[in-house]
């Protein structure tokens, strides 16, 4: 019987860069136009078998509100999780200055074990390539800043690396935890 391994990672970052839609795109492979904030918490789950490590994985996926009224809620649920997607919208330049001043910091101030956990940076909204405003090379600056397994940008609305993100985090964790063992 195959190692079974339960991953709970948590979403991050402003509202509206995308992180329901990021979800959506790599759970059910589909695209909402019209936007609906989160209220509270979602939380998804999606079954995936990693073959590098011949394991079977249960990821719960936590879409957390960014709104600040949910800011003393948010704090509970960044127990017990095993990694982070930091999600920033590459058209608003506030959505990359907030994930280290207030995304990261929470992360790093609430999760059980910050520094063991691997985490995710991500650009998204790269199909708006006309109003976008943040180079790439701000986005890498940032990842290697906050010691980030690496620096992608995505489009949840084409699916653009949607699903590498998603695995590339995953198989860091695994990897992680094989070393552990």
């Amino acid at each position: 019987m195959r190692r079974q391994f339960i991953l709970k990672l948590v979403v991050l970052g402003d509202a509206a860069a995308g992180k329901t839609s990021l979800i959506n795109q790599y759970t059910e492979h589909s695209f909402k136009e019209d936007y609906k904030p989160t209220l509270g918490v979602n939380i998804l789950t999606k079954d995936v078998y990693v073959d590098e490590f011949d394991v079977d994985t249960r990821l719960i996926l936590w879409d957390l509100a960014a709104q600040d009224k949910y800011a003393l809620s948010r704090v509970l649920f960044f127990q017990g999780c095993s990694g982070a997607l930091f999600v920033f919208d590459l058209t608003r330049s506030t959505t990359l200055t907030n994930i280290e001043s207030v995304w990261y910091r929470d992360y790093l101030k609430y999760s059980s074990n910050p520094k063991g956990n691997d985490y995710l940076l991500i650009g998204n909204k790269l199909d708006l390539k006309e109003i976008r405003s943040i180079s790439r090379q701000e986005g890498e600056d940032l990842s290697n800043h906050l010691n980030c397994i690496e620096y992608m940008e995505t489009s949840a609305k084409y699916g653009d690396n949607v699903e590498e993100a998603f695995k590339k985090l995953v198989f860091h964790i695994l990897r992680r935890k094989k070393k552990e063992d």
